[in-house]
């Protein structure tokens, strides 16, 4: 009943996260996409940054940007902040209930880091706490006033986080840690910082006092921290559906070549929302970033295929033995493994039948991406993968054996 519980909150968390974060990224796209198209015409009012027209649904829109804000505050005013605190409460939820609840599974990988399930747990969490004070304190730092300097570091300090999540969780468990990370600084931008400065901007407002411009200027650089990193922080939160990925030799070259990406592809958006002069070679330069990111995974899996060579025929009673030790704890129809209530995606090896049927599944799980056993639970040696894909590609069926 506990796991069935466990496996319940985490599909309501994971549907709460995703429509939490369409709404946050939705918003946060519209409104960086109308600062940047502000047009101060003659004639505005004392006060008044820009402004600009938009039409949508059939009604036409007249849109005003203060400079910091109202003389007075109307009557009612809308805050943009449960979308981002929803997304963030919903992903934590559903990182307790997966990668923490069965650590061994989807975190820990002993080939990597051995370590109990609780010291990885407490290593994740403490990350994300870290991460939020070291980003929090180099933008408040001197290095923050460059905006140049501040992208460089952040992503000096990224690549080096980016290297240890890879050598102490498993690859599906550093991938989302990072993601995790990106996050919970992007919530941290909008609940330490964002939301605070404009609330005491109302407060000034309130006692009749001129806002300080800083105030402003400071939740600007941040949500705009936030526009960049939104891309990748979307690619990493889907990478734990695509093991060549997570699972490749390369994986660290693929999470830089993401960031890199997503950040041209935001850049080039924001030009173009400000009116600028349109920069199409941003768009080859992220497709040329993302062919060799695919060219990395390709290389990875050719690089294997060829330290393989040739190998002696195997016999079927091999693969049952094999699948027997290392596969059938799981893809049982009564699963032996400790958290576990049903075979992962119904697919069991119990039978000669079964194998054959789901012999793609293993070639591709097992041998081209090696996500399964995950974190090699079973310690399934190279050998036998191969022999696995030996058989495989004999067409082996269930009657060749004794």
């Amino acid at each position: 009943m506990e796991i069935l519980l466990v496996q319940l909150i985490a599909l309501i968390a994971r549907w709460v996260h995703i429509v939490a974060a369409m709404a946050w990224i939705g918003s946060s796209f519209y409104f960086f996409a109308v600062d940047s198209s502000l047009k101060r015409p003659a004639g505005l009012p004392h006060g008044i940054a820009g402004e600009t027209w938009q039409v949508h649904g059939g009604g036409f829109y007249h849109l005003q940007k203060y400079i910091v804000a109202p003389a007075a505050l109307p009557d009612e005013l809308t805050w943009f902040k449960w979308e981002a605190y929803t997304t963030w409460i919903a992903g934590f939820v559903l990182l307790l209930s997966v990668y923490y609840f069965q650590p061994s599974i989807y975190l820990v990988d002993p080939a990597i880091a051995p370590m109990a399930g609780w010291q990885a747990s407490l290593l994740g969490i403490g990350s994300l706490v870290l991460g939020w004070i070291v980003y929090d304190r180099l933008c408040k730092s001197p290095v923050g006033r460059n905006l140049k300097v501040l992208g460089l570091a952040g992503y000096g300090i990224l690549l080096c986080t980016i290297y240890g999540y890879l050598h102490l969780f498993s690859g599906r468990g550093a991938y989302i840690h990072i993601g995790a990370l990106v996050g919970t600084l992007m919530v941290g931008n909008v609940f330490f910082v964002i939301i605070p400065n404009q609330k005491k901007v109302i407060a000034d407002l309130l006692r009749h006092v001129s806002p300080d411009p800083a105030l402003g200027d400071e939740a600007k650089q941040r949500s705009l921290h936030n526009n960049y990193l939104t891309l990748p922080v979307v690619f990493l939160m889907m990478s734990n559906h695509y093991p060549l990925v997570y699972q490749s030799a390369y994986s660290w070259i693929l999470i830089v070549g993401v960031f890199a990406a997503g950040f041209v592809i935001r850049h080039y958006f924001n030009v173009k929302h400000a009116g600028g002069k349109p920069q199409w070679w941003l768009w080859p330069a992220a497709g040329a970033v993302g062919l060799g990111c695919a060219i990395v995974v390709l290389f990875a899996a050719a690089q294997e295929d060829s330290a393989d060579g040739a190998a002696a025929p195997v016999s079927f009673q091999e693969i049952r033995t094999i699948i027997g030790e290392r596969c059938l704890t799981c893809h049982s129809r009564v699963p032996q493994y400790a958290g576990l209530t049903a075979p992962p995606k119904g697919i069991t090896f119990d039978t000669p039948e079964d194998i054959i049927k789901y012999s793609p599944q293993i070639y591709e799980q097992a041998i081209v991406t090696k996500a399964m056993p995950l974190n090699n639970i079973t310690r399934i040696t190279e050998n036998e993968r191969h022999q696995l894909e030996t058989w495989i590609a004999s067409q082996g069926s269930p009657h060749d054996h004794p």
